[in-house]
């Protein structure tokens, strides 16, 4: 799914690769916990997370302004829908969305992004951390203000982020 278009001749084109961390599956009852953001600015990519109370909707907008192309991992049906119902997110009409799942598809790779990432060979620092474990980290944050969970939390979010670019390189992916 493309939320916008942009012209394949565009000069200064920005990419940015997102994804989200929250405490379920459901946009209605669940909270997003964090939002990772790995951004392309004309000197380099930097990673940006945002916990918690930082969560909002100008913040969001804020670091994708500029960003001509997002990456996701099945961001059309779970991050998205996340952003919009929790943020009344809105997609600038400018900004391609490029759901890298749906890329996975057309090469017979299916699974979560672990799996793929697995079968590629992509590396993961961060062993045995699940988006059930993620959940459960920031609860012990939260209820017992562990921050260890909270770093290893944003740990594996930023794996998660920093891999999607990976994925992407090796799927030969615009």
């Amino acid at each position: 799914m493309v939320f916008g278009r942009l012209p394949a001749t565009a000069r200064n084109a920005m990419d940015a690769y997102l994804d989200i961390e929250t405490t379920g599956l459901s946009p209605c009852s669940d909270a997003i916990t964090v939002v990772g953001i790995y951004r392309e600015y004309p000197d380099g990519f930097r990673l940006r997370q945002l916990i918690g109370s930082e969560i909002t909707r100008d913040a969001v907008e804020s670091i994708l302004n500029g960003v001509t192309t997002l990456y996701t991992y099945n961001g059309i049906r779970f991050d998205a829908v996340f952003l919009e119902s929790q943020l009344q997110f809105e997609w600038s009409p400018s900004l391609v969305h490029r759901d890298l799942m749906y890329a996975c598809w057309n090469r017979r790779l299916y699974g979560g992004l672990k799996v793929v990432e697995q079968r590629l060979g992509i590396p993961r620092q961060l062993q045995g951390v699940s988006g059930r474990e993620a959940v459960e980290l920031w609860w012990r944050f939260v209820r017992r203000g562990d921050t260890a969970a909270l770093h290893t939390l944003l740990a594996y979010n930023q794996e998660d982020v920093l891999n999607l670019k990976v994925l992407r390189e090796r799927l030969g992916v615009d």
